[in-house]
C-alpha cells in the first residue's frame, strides 16, 4: 500500500531538504572562561573558516540525530562519550548557500578534562570571529543562553567542579558559565536549599578551611 494525502501526493511527490546537526560544545578554557570547541573546516565549501562539529544526517543508514552529532564529535573534533542534547532547529531558507539544510542543533557543557584530548580550539563564547560558517554563531548564542538559564536556576548542573565542592569554588564555576560576578551572600542563600553538607573540609591557601558540599 502505497500513502497519499488528501491531494493524492505522496510522500516523495514533496521537496525534501537535508537535514544536519551541529553541536556546541561548551567547556571552560584554561583561563576559565566559558567557551565553545570550533574547528577550521577543511572541505571546499566555507573552507578554513571556524565552525561547529557538525555533519549530514545519513538517512540512507537509518541514522538517528543522535548517532549523528555523537559522529560528528568524533570525526571534526575528537571528542567521544559525551551525550549532547537537542538545542533548536535552525531552518532559515537561506543559511546554508548550497541549499535548503534544516540544522538540528544540540548542545552540550562538559568539564575540560573530559574533552583535553579535541583536535579542535577552544574559544571564548565572547571572544568568537565576528561569523562562523553558516549560521553557527546564532547556534552559539542560542546554547548559551540555554546553559546560563540552568545556571542561573540549579548549583553547577554540569558539574564542572566535581561532585564536592566549597562554595568559593561553586561561585567561581557559575560566575565563568554565567558570565558576570556574583554577590557572594546572595549566590549562598540562592544554592543553599540544593546542598547538603558532606563533613569534610579542605584546607585552602589562605584562612581556615573551607566546608566542603554536594548537591542535594
Amino acid at each position: 500500500m502505497v500513502w497519499s494525502d488528501e491531494h493524492g501526493n505522496r510522500l516523495d511527490d514533496y521537496a525534501q531538504p537535508s537535514v544536519a546537526v551541529d553541536v556546541a560544545l561548551l567547556t571552560l578554557d584554561p583561563e576559565g572562561r566559558l567557551a565553545v570547541v570550533v574547528h577550521d573546516r577543511p572541505g571546499a565549501h566555507e573552507h578554513g573558516r571556524p565552525a561547529l562539529p557538525g555533519t549530514f544526517l545519513h538517512v540512507d543508514r537509518n541514522e538517528t540525530l543522535r548517532e549523528a552529532a555523537l559522529r560528528a564529535l568524533r570525526a571534526k573534533v575528537n571528542v567521544r562519550g559525551h551525550e549532547p542534547r537537542q538545542l533548536a532547529v535552525f531552518d532559515d531558507p537561506g543559511r546554508d548557500p548550497r541549499g535548503r539544510v534544516l540544522s538540528v542543533a544540540h548542545v552540550d557543557l562538559v568539564p575540560p578534562e573530559a574533552i583535553a584530548a579535541t583536535s579542535g580550539v577552544l574559544v571564548a563564547v565572547d571572544e568568537l570571529p565576528h561569523t562562523l560558517a553558516y549560521d553557527h554563531d546564532r547556534v552559539v548564542t542560542a546554547a548559551v543562553a540555554h546553559v546560563r538559564a540552568l545556571y542561573h536556576r540549579l548549583p553547577d548542573p554540569a558539574r564542572l567542579a566535581g561532585e564536592e565542592f566549597t562554595l568559593l569554588e561553586l561561585q567561581q564555576v557559575h560566575q565563568a558559565v554565567l558570565g558576570e560576578r556574583l554577590q557572594k551572600d546572595t549566590f549562598r542563600r540562592h544554592t543553599a536549599p540544593h546542598l547538603v553538607e558532606t563533613g569534610e573540609v579542605r584546607a585552602g591557601g589562605v584562612g581556615k578551611p573551607a566546608r566542603t558540599f554536594r548537591r542535594r
